[in-house]
Formats: C-alpha cells, structure tokens, sequence
C-alpha cells in the first residue's frame, strides 16, 4: 500500500455546482436533525466527481463548513478511505488490488504493466496526464483474481498480457469492456459448475 498524498498545487477555492447543491440537499435530508455530518462521505464523493476525480483541500475545508465539522474531521475521513483521490489521477484512475487472493495469482504483474505503460511510480501522471495507478487493499473480487479498477468499472482475470492491452486502449481513446478476461459470467466456475449438478432433489 502507498501512502496517500496531498497535491502540492491547490485551487484557492472550490464550490458545488447549483445541480450538485441540490444533490446534496437530498442527501443530508437523510438523515436526522443534528445528524448532517453523517453526510461527510458521499459529499466528498460528489466533490471529487464534480473535480476531475480527485478532492483539493479547498473542498475539505468547503465541506466542513457545509456540515458544521472541523476541518480536521473531514479530512481524516479524506485520508482514511482509498476511494478518495487527494492529488490528480487523470481520466483513468487504475487500481491495483494486491492483497493476498490477488497477490497469489500475480497481481505484481499487473503492476508491472501499469509501472511499463502509464509510470514507473504509484500517484504519478502519464506523461500526457490522462491517467495514473496505485495499488490498493481489497476491491472485493477475490474469485476473479487478479484484477483492476479503472475509475468505478472492474476488469477482472488478468494477466500481464490482458492488462497491457486494457492500458493500451485506454491510451488511444478507446473505452475497454469491463468484467472477466477469461470468459465468466460474473463469478462463475470455470469451466461450468461442478458441484449442485443435480435439482430435482433440491
């Protein structure tokens, strides 16, 4: 895991567009009277979807006044969960899951092919700013291991060769279809099923 960091370039100040102001009211209206900082997370989420996938600390700070919480608090929450990007990360954001499920079918190669294509370091823009990688803890797939995220779509049962060309694409504009790379449906067996062949008695 890396350490998460904090851009070095900041914009002095950030607002919510009228349309997300609006979201936001629907969201806080979910929960009780004296209870709006429980909105903390999906306002973060909706700040760094409304600026290009990564939170400046002028919308902590924005947040934190919206929801009458000390600055500190969000962004302790900021810096807790992976989910949210504190420096740019370009259109693609690639995710590398290497915990052990995915680790033990070669998910180091996935980060050999992110390290190939896109930089040789963890947070750090292509050359033409349009994506960067990171690794990360698990992403919940751990049957369809090894795989990626890229932005809030899974591709899954890679292997160094399909993960090139996944980035490949992405490189040139195209779009890659997420899901497995070996064929599954879901998380499926390969191969078909092998077990409950028999319903009638079930």
């Amino acid at each position: 895991m890396s350490i998460k960091k904090i851009s070095k370039e900041q914009p002095d100040k950030f607002e919510f567009t009228l349309d997300n102001l609006e979201k936001v009211k629907k969201i806080i209206n979910k929960y009780p009277d004296g209870k709006q900082q429980s909105a903390v997370m999906p306002l973060l989420y909706l700040a760094q979807k409304q600026n290009n996938n990564w939170i400046p600390l002028s919308a902590i700070k924005y947040i934190g006044k919206f929801l009458e919480m000390p600055y500190i608090k969000v962004y302790e929450v900021a810096t807790f969960y992976t989910m949210y990007n504190l420096t740019p990360v370009g259109n693609h954001f690639i995710q590398v899951c290497t915990t052990t499920p995915c680790m033990i079918r070669g998910a180091y190669k996935l980060v050999e092919a992110c390290k190939e294509k896109i930089s040789p370091n963890e947070n750090e823009l292509s050359k033409d700013k349009n994506c960067s990688w990171m690794e990360v803890e698990c992403l919940g797939a751990c049957v369809n291991a090894p795989m990626i995220q890229i932005n809030n779509d899974y591709y899954e049962d890679l292997d160094k060769e399909k993960t090139l060309k996944i980035i490949d694409q992405i490189l040139k504009g195209e779009t890659p279809k997420p899901g497995s790379y070996r064929g599954r449906l879901n998380t499926e067996p390969e191969n078909n099923r092998k077990t409950l062949m028999d319903t009638k008695n079930a």
